[in-house]
């Protein structure tokens, strides 16, 4: 389609030819998007932050273990950071492959993930990768049969403001000429009334009606000048809008409201129309994150412009006089990249879901990465763009950015692993940078990064640490001795806070059938693994529990309640504590989930669990042996704490219960009911262990 041509019935356009045409010949004979953008092998990826300049000696050490891969520096202003923001990326190299496909073959783009893993980075980049030859500037014309539906057109980028300008210089020698011709006719009216009538009041309102005549119909030459909807004389790259959160009118575009819509004072209809960021993006990149918090409505309207390539812009606001106006078709030939959670999927409208994977791709972004050499140089540079980008902060020593590093692995929550949620760790970056700006330091040293860690917390640690400040001034937290029926059990708030949440279990006689009753706000996954802790029970126990009824309490559980099934052996071993009135060791915590068949299963958070118990004063933290190599806790912690990791319901009781005669014969008629179902299922599962639950 040609960008010259113009929509049928619209107002010729004569002052175009005062235009400079020479702009589409520039744009032409400008150098295209880089090729190697899009090519499969002109920029290797696997040499992104290894390369590095350090006073003309090489920048890689022999021993590529060490926390920066090898990476010799001093501080990260030796680093140089890519210009192009692909190449900023770091670890999604799928996702990175999928949008430089995409910008190639102009397909659109789902990256679905957690937050700050760079999704909306990657929006950006697509932009800087598709060609800018191809830019429009739109202009809306008056319409002089139906004032009401503009007519639309459509001119090289850069040519609608030399259009404007001609347009306007000729309205402005026709308001001269009409301004001239009424100061005449004024004058000869007042001349005639004074010398031939001798009437001054008469030639006055005489002049008066003239002025206001020539004024009113001046209105008429000052609306054929257009409307500049989009102009893009100024853009270096293709467009990139940002509708996350857009109302329909922002999404869509909108035509203001006219509170004079009559006597000759109204605004002409084109001049109120306003672009919506679908026509913004034109030729670019329209990128909608949290995609499932659109409208139904301007989900399907957004459906339909993907499809058409243009959109007609109208007043979103059904009392406005804009409700009228209807211009002809907008282009808005945009590559959509639409991002979220997993929950987005669920209530973002089916069909554009299904336009969007039709005509492109789906992305899933990677929360962590292999912890490699070549990462580890990666997130040295990524340290160093954080310092370049903000423009503020002092460059990193080697040892700080060690300690970012450090971060990045405890924060992964597996072992080997590198976490890819950036935007919270740039969030570190930039907090200890401003402490180390604050001193008036050269460079952020480790120790601000340490001091950073402390005050970058989140609002749930905040809260996770306060909880058990105040737990330990009501001397509401047990941590010694030993109490029947009572278990200090662990859980997250949040996803990166850990707190003690004790269980306490209390068996009493059944009125009828016996049965489990849990309180403190348990959640459905939470009841579920209450259900298999009692199927153990059942089996476990010498006691008939079918004429008992089993009260379990997560004490102080919190607003949020119990979700999950983390405490699974938590509840399993104080209903075993109180059916067999056995006490439990109070200075010992717990995390874990429970087979039916009595086989402990790994869960999330960990590291987190176990430093809060280490805050609790408590002594010993039992865990899945599968969660052993996801244990990274802080080195204040190591000494404070002994971890000991069970694989069976028999090992956790061995370990937490008290009393050696009752314990022993308790553990060892478990193992003779459990025993054998366990050796069968560790010779099927081999070296396999399951996910975390």
């Amino acid at each position: 389609m040609s960008d010259n041509t113009d929509t049928d019935g619209a107002p010729e356009a004569g002052p175009e030819d005062h235009a400079n045409d020479g702009h589409q010949a520039d744009e032409q004979a400008s150098p295209p998007a880089d090729e190697s953008a899009t090519g499969d092998g002109a920029s290797s990826d696997t040499t992104l932050g290894s390369d590095v300049e350090v006073e003309g000696e090489s920048s890689l050490q022999d021993d590529e273990e060490n926390l920066l891969g090898g990476l010799d520096i001093d501080s990260t202003a030796e680093i140089e950071v890519p210009e192009r923001l692909v190449d900023q990326v770091i670890g999604q190299d799928h996702a990175r492959d999928v949008i430089k496909k995409a910008a190639k073959q102009r397909r659109h783009v789902m990256m679905i993930g957690s937050p700050g893993t760079g999704k909306s980075m990657l929006a950006k980049a697509m932009s800087q990768l598709l060609p800018r030859e191809e830019l429009q500037d739109v202009l809306v014309y008056h319409n002089p049969d139906d004032g009401n539906e503009p007519k639309v057109r459509t001119v090289p980028g850069g040519k609608g403001e030399q259009i404007v300008e001609a347009h306007k210089e000729e309205a402005r020698k026709r308001n001269q000429m009409r301004t001239f011709l009424m100061w005449i006719i004024i004058a000869i009216v007042i001349g005639y009334s004074l010398i031939i009538v001798q009437q001054i009041l008469l030639g006055i309102l005489a002049a008066g009606v003239i002025y206001l005549a020539f004024r009113y119909g001046s209105r008429g030459s000052d609306a054929m000048i257009p409307n500049l909807l989009l102009n893009n004389a100024n853009q270096k790259t293709a467009p990139f809008e940002d509708a996350t959160g857009a109302h329909a009118g922002a999404l869509l575009g909108d035509v203001r409201h006219d509170p004079f819509q009559s006597g000759g004072m109204e605004t002409p209809s084109h001049d109120r129309v306003e672009a919506g960021a679908i026509h913004k993006a034109n030729k670019g990149v329209l990128f909608v994150d949290e995609i499932n918090t659109l409208d139904i409505r301007s989900q399907q309207k957004l459906m339909t412009a993907i499809q058409e390539g243009e959109f007609s812009i109208t007043g979103q606001s059904e009392r406005s006089s804009g409700a009228m106006v209807q211009t002809e078709p907008v282009p808005c030939d945009f590559i959509m990249i639409a991002a979220g959670n997993l929950d987005a999927m669920e209530n973002m409208h089916p069909a554009l879901r299904s336009r969007i994977k039709g005509y492109g791709y789906e992305v899933y972004m990677d929360d962590t990465i292999e912890d490699a050499p070549e990462m580890r140089r990666k997130y040295a540079r990524f340290v160093a763009q954080e310092v370049e980008n903000d423009g503020r902060l002092p460059h990193f020593t080697e040892a700080a950015v060690e300690e970012v590093v450090l971060e990045a692995r405890r924060r992964a929550g597996r072992k080997g692993h590198l976490t890819l949620e950036f935007r919270n760790l740039g969030g570190l970056v930039r907090v200890a940078g401003d402490i180390a700006r604050s001193e008036d330091r050269e460079f952020t040293e480790r120790k601000d990064v340490l001091q950073a860690k402390r005050r970058s917390r989140s609002i749930e640690q905040q809260l996770a640490d306060n909880y058990i400040e105040r737990r330990k001034d009501y001397e509401l937290t047990v941590n010694a001795g030993d109490v029947v029926g009572r278990v200090n059990g662990l859980a997250v708030m949040g996803e990166d806070s850990g707190i003690v949440l004790p269980v306490m279990a209390e068996v009493t006689p059944s009125q009828g059938p016996g049965q489990v009753i849990a309180t403190g706000q348990l959640q459905e996954m939470a009841e579920e693994a209450v259900q298999n802790v009692s199927a153990i029970i059942k089996k476990f126990s010498d006691e008939d529990i079918s004429e008992k009824d089993v009260h379990i309490q997560f004490v102080q559980a919190g607003e949020g309640g119990v979700d999950g099934d983390s405490a699974s052996i938590t509840v399993a071993t104080a209903v075993i504590s109180a059916l067999e009135d056995v006490p439990v060791e109070q200075n010992i915590a717990m995390t874990g989930s429970l087979s039916v068949r009595g086989d402990v299963l790994p869960v999330g958070g960990v590291t987190h669990k176990i430093e809060a118990a280490a805050k609790a004063g408590l002594d010993t933290v039992i865990i899945p042996e599968a969660n052993t190599q996801d244990v990274m806790i802080e080195e204040e912690y190591e000494d404070m704490i002994e971890i000991i990791p069970v694989s069976h319901i028999s090992e956790v009781l061995e370990v937490a219960l008290a009393g050696e005669p009752e314990k022993d014969s308790l553990v060892d008629r478990l193992k003779s009911i459990t025993g054998k179902a366990l050796e069968h299922e560790v010779g099927r599962q081999g070296s396999g262990s399951p996910s975390p639950q």
